[in-house]
């Protein structure tokens, strides 16, 4: 139990720092969905989200799995640490610049693909904002790996306050500001401008604030790359470019399918704007996935070698679920509330976001399944576990995006990653057996739906309602069916929490 808790505490604060940077970036939503309310708004914030679709994919390609390398070499027997920093971090130096100089040429054809509007400035600026954060990859990786979870925070949240600053310098006081100065240099660049680009551009200058802040983690660099280790991590890391495609594929392919896919007399970006904004109600279990990952990954590594760690992982994933489980009811049970994160012009995507609830909920038992191939180095299978995927998204989305729109991508998400944690525990099994707890797990995620539908069902009952009245009714049951929830996981494993000093006293 006190690895569980060391875990929790990294967690935590990799929560506190990915849910308060995240938190923080999710303000942007209702900031950007209620002022960009109008028709013209929606399909900007379509536009933005396609872009930033590609840009997830492009990250992928700049730090090609490095950051995974980074730690799978640190816990290894006779390599320097700081000799794997300088390879790491000078390679993703160094191929950043090449790759920003050689796109650079291609700003024009990616613009007129894009439809941007005639801005091939801002194919540029997306470069730099992917450039600025492959190179701070490594060092991040390097304070989660000397534990420094403290420190991490501190830099991802003062990154994210920087970027809202910047968002409503350029979508609200600068637009009020050009109403009463005309004539000013400043409007005239405005004016010539979009709210995408100055969302790029808030991006960009939020990466530069975070690469400087930093400069501690990297200063001690020297452009010195041990060419055999460099060798090795190549070597490990390269199925993680091709994992990283195929699982980006599974993440922002229905938004570019969407916006390909559905009939001519449907706005396809609008909808791609109200489905990308929903699909952030999600936002409590990404979150936690998110924090998760930070702290799991070297946690993993680091245990590896001790005799007990199957089952140290297996309890893991049983705490792992619970979390998923009450983090899935917290959002859906309570999504009246909830719904007012986006724009009324938004909320007719609202159905789906029980559906990528669950989505989330499978993917994030997929990443700790995971873990077998990363610590056997059969990463290769990972990478074919991850190309299914890849196929079913492809395919679900191409066949029925066209006849059910969004909720043909969200269904499509969750049987993707549904599919892809079956198959990774069943194959996972017999390389590395883990003796995770199928049966209480299952039991846990049984018990979350049939809360989820009690309250579903009071829901369908109270539609013909006033809205006050709805709330009167939905709001005290979604505490109620939570606190039973809650009370059937203390039941359940009250044995254990007694051992845990500021739990245990109360149970």
């Amino acid at each position: 139990m006190t690895a569980i808790k060391q875990l929790a505490g990294q967690t935590l604060w990799y929560g506190v720092s990915n849910i308060g940077a995240k938190f923080l970036n999710y303000l942007l939503t209702p900031i950007l969905t209620y002022l960009m309310i109008d028709s013209s708004g929606v399909r900007d914030y379509g536009g933005y989200s396609l872009l930033y679709s590609w840009i997830a994919v492009a990250n992928i390609i700049f730090t090609y799995g490095f950051e995974t390398g980074y730690f799978r070499f640190s816990n290894t027997e006779g390599v320097d640490r700081h000799s794997l920093f300088q390879t790491a971090f000078g390679s993703i130096l160094l191929s950043t610049a090449l790759l920003i100089t050689f796109i650079s040429f291609f700003t024009v054809p990616i613009n007129n693909f894009m439809k941007l509007d005639g801005h091939p400035e801002y194919i540029l600026w997306c470069l730099y904002l992917i450039g600025l954060d492959a190179i701070t990859a490594i060092p991040f990786a390097k304070l989660r790996q000397e534990n420094r979870p403290k420190r991490y925070a501190f830099v991802k949240l003062s990154g994210i306050i920087i970027n809202i600053l910047f968002t409503l310098f350029f979508l609200i006081w600068l637009p009020k500001y050009a109403v009463h100065h005309p004539d000013d240099a400043i409007v005239h660049w405005f004016i010539n401008n979009n709210r995408i680009g100055f969302l790029i551009l808030a991006n960009v200058l939020q990466n530069l604030f975070v690469f400087l802040l930093l400069f501690s983690e990297w200063k001690s660099f020297r452009f010195k790359i041990n060419f055999s280790l460099w060798k090795q991590l190549f070597k490990y890391c390269a199925p993680m470019i091709f994992i990283g495609l195929a699982g980006m594929i599974n993440e922002v392919m229905d938004r570019q399918m969407l916006a390909k896919l559905l009939p001519q007399d449907v706005d396809a970006q609008s909808v791609v704007g109200i489905y990308s904004a929903n699909y952030k109600l999600a936002i409590f279990i990404t979150l936690f996935i998110q924090a998760f990952k930070m702290a799991a990954e070297p946690f993993f590594f680091n245990k590896s070698k001790d005799k007990n760690a199957p089952a140290l992982y297996a309890n893991v994933m049983k705490w792992f679920v619970i979390t998923l489980s009450l983090a899935f009811l917290f959002s859906a049970l309570y999504l009246d509330v909830w719904k007012y994160m986006v724009g009324a012009s938004y909320r007719s995507g609202l159905g789906i976001v029980p559906i990528l609830l669950c989505a989330n909920i499978c993917l994030g038992i997929y990443y700790n399944l995971s873990v077998w191939y990363k610590l056997t180095d059969r990463m290769r299978i990972g990478l074919y576990i991850t190309i299914f995927g890849s196929v079913i998204t492809l395919v679900g989305n191409y066949f029925f995006i066209p006849y059910w729109g969004m909720y043909a991508a969200a269904w499509t998400t969750l049987i993707c990653y549904a599919s892809m944690m079956l198959v990774t525990y069943f194959i996972g099994q017999n390389y590395y057996y883990i003796p995770y707890p199928v049966k209480k797990i299952g039991i846990y995620l049984l018990a979350m739906l049939l809360c989820f539908f009690m309250k579903r069902s009071i829901d369908v009952y109270s539609d013909s309602w006033t809205q006050d009245m709805q709330l009167l009714l939905r709001i005290p049951v979604a505490f109620i069916l939570m606190i039973l929830y809650v009370f059937f996981i203390v039941k359940m494993e009250r044995k254990e929490l007694k051992n845990i000093p500021l739990i245990g006293k109360y149970i």
